[in-house]
């Protein structure tokens, strides 16, 4: 079953509170999703270990309820 992205964007705000999360549809399916992520969380870190932090946000639902995501992380200006 596709996962919504209002449902997405929340599990990763759960996760990274001060995160902003932008959705955007790949697909008109509900499982293709490009997500924008900025958080101050992310300043020193690897543009890798920024997505391993959203993934981890996901955990179990990548792969599965969610097909795939496109990811673009970045530091607050």
């Amino acid at each position: 079953m596709p996962m919504p992205s209002d449902e997405i964007a929340a599990l990763i705000k759960a996760a990274i509170p001060d995160a902003t999360v932008e959705m955007e549809a790949l697909v008109d399916d509900n499982d293709h999703w490009l997500a924008r992520v900025t958080s101050a969380e992310f300043a020193g870190k690897s543009r890798v270990q920024q997505h391993k932090m959203v993934f981890a946000a996901l955990g179990e639902r990548m792969g599965g309820e969610l097909h795939a995501l496109q990811l673009h992380t970045s530091v607050p200006n």
